[in-house]
């Protein structure tokens, strides 16, 4: 049984204070944690010749944090339901700095890609954050906070961008994993400082069958994802791990169903109002990317192509690091907007609104200013959804929940975004362009991935329209935990 503590009050004064510095050092924490998402694209052409190794096994060190983070995000959330959320945030971000310290150690590609995979399992810290602020703040601050909170996944991914290609510009490539370290360091101490433990809890046994069963399904599904161009998609590594994720997930499920302490209860997750959210979140997690895929490449390439502009990486990390920004101000905002028509109506707007930019992006693509209207838009359409998402998962779980629910949501997206980058790389790599005896993606191709990414997020709009109707967040947050529960079919 869980032990549930009644919200705390907003009186004022030192109460404000204190939720104030919370709610600020764990978006610090989120955006830290988030910026290793970016964190090495300035070196990936590079690595190969930095750590002597070939560029098929220096992709690890992309892929080794993907697969980390996976695996860690619903075992984490899991495990700070159980033992404590503050307690696993901290454990997190040491592991990010460890993880950041052994890459700024390293000069060669097995330490790399450890250092790599070790920084991929703080992943959860986002939804860490998240589930703290249900258990911690006023109900009035709840929309909002954890909005913003959600909203730190793509803030840290857009400001990361220039600021590691300035860093990897102007000192040695180390330099990236020590700033990482000390960001790191600070938010730790920060955590320490400000954050409170919760004293909603679960306890119970973990469930470490299913957290096997789960780690061994996941990385099958997403190394066969993002390697299965490089290797074939027919294949019989690709196919072969393909086989194994559905035989292994399949099997996960029934065991799950019949275990009494579920690392997830599948039960819970397959009420109508959480299925439909990380249905959802899966569309907007694959638009999200589509993004992050096209517009660098379109600042990036020559001139020479037609519809190139032939810009620096620092350049096109300053025209998407607005979208960071915008994510930001849309946040309060998007919690507005949930507090008055309930969070399913905004995740509606949100996928909207991301459809529209990439709309815009397939007509407008010639000017610098082009693609920074466009990324602002698509960032504005995210901090909708991103801040629509938590609110809908927590209110259909119980508090002692939480963390569990908003790691799979996040899951969720990850996933997302993994089928988008495989699918686009697919379609890049077939509509090509010859410019100097090179195969370039044609502008063709680029439209295509901007019409499917339009299209995951019209199919966002479509799937959230199942979502039931419930009342806006702030009652819906602060009801016992009884009502929320038993309001949701």
């Amino acid at each position: 049984m869980s032990d549930v503590l009644p919200r705390p009050a907003d009186t004022g004064g030192p109460a404000v204070e204190r939720s104030g510095a919370v709610v600020a050092v764990l978006a610090f924490a989120g955006i830290v944690v988030s910026l290793m998402q970016t964190l090495v694209i300035p070196i990936v052409p590079e690595l190969p010749k930095l750590l002597d190794a070939p560029a098929s096994d220096t992709a690890w060190a992309v892929t080794a944090t993907l697969l980390a983070a996976v695996v860690a995000t619903p075992v984490v959330g899991r495990l700070g339901d159980m033992f404590g959320k503050r307690r696993m945030l901290l454990v997190s971000v040491v592991l990010l700095i460890s993880g950041s310290v052994i890459c700024a150690l390293s000069d060669t590609l097995v330490p790399m890609i450890v250092g790599r995979a070790v920084q991929g399992l703080a992943a959860a810290v986002v939804p860490l954050g998240i589930s703290i602020m249900r258990d911690e703040l006023p109900a009035e601050r709840l929309a909002g906070s954890t909005a913003l909170m959600s909203a730190s996944l793509g803030v840290g991914g857009a400001l990361g961008l220039p600021t590691a290609a300035l860093i990897a510009d102007h000192f040695d490539w180390h330099v990236l994993f020590w700033a990482s370290a000390c960001l790191g360091v600070v938010a730790l101490v920060l955590v320490s400082l400000f954050v409170p433990e919760s004293a909603v809890r679960t306890g119970g046994r973990f469930d470490l069958v299913g957290g096997i069963g789960m780690a061994v399904g996941l990385i099958s599904l997403l190394l066969a994802i993002s390697k299965g161009a490089d290797w074939g998609w027919t294949s019989g590594t690709t196919l072969g791990l393909f086989a194994v994720a559905v035989l292994v997930l399949v099997a996960w499920g029934f065991f799950e169903l019949r275990t009494s302490e579920p690392l997830v209860d599948l039960r819970t997750t397959a009420r109508r109002q959480v299925l439909v959210t990380n249905l959802a979140s899966i569309a907007i997690g694959f638009s999200m990317f589509a993004m992050s895929l096209v517009l660098p490449q379109l600042l990036q390439l020559p001139t020479q192509t037609g519809f190139g502009l032939g810009k620096s990486l620092l350049t096109a990390g300053l025209v998407m690091a607005p979208s960071g920004l915008v994510m930001m101000v849309f946040a309060p905002v998007s919690a507005a907007v949930s507090r008055a028509k309930g969070p399913k109506v905004t995740l509606m707007i949100g996928a909207l609104i991301v459809a529209s930019g990439y709309g815009l992006n397939i007509v407008l693509m010639s000017e610098v200013w082009h693609l920074v209207l466009v990324s602002c838009v698509i960032g504005a359409g995210i901090g909708f959804t991103y801040g629509a998402m938590p609110a809908l998962i927590m209110g259909a779980v119980d508090p002692s929940e939480t963390a569990a629910a908003n790691s799979l949501n996040t899951l969720m997206r990850s996933i997302g975004t993994s089928v988008a980058s495989a699918i686009a790389g697919v379609i890049l790599s077939q509509m090509t362009i010859s410019l100097g005896g090179y195969a370039l993606p044609s502008e063709t191709g680029f439209k295509v991935v901007m019409s499917i990414g339009a299209g995951a997020a019209l199919l966002a709009f479509v799937v959230a329209s199942f979502i039931p109707r419930r009342r806006p967040v702030t009652a819906a947050a602060s009801a016992p935990a009884a009502t929320e529960t038993s309001s949701v079919g």
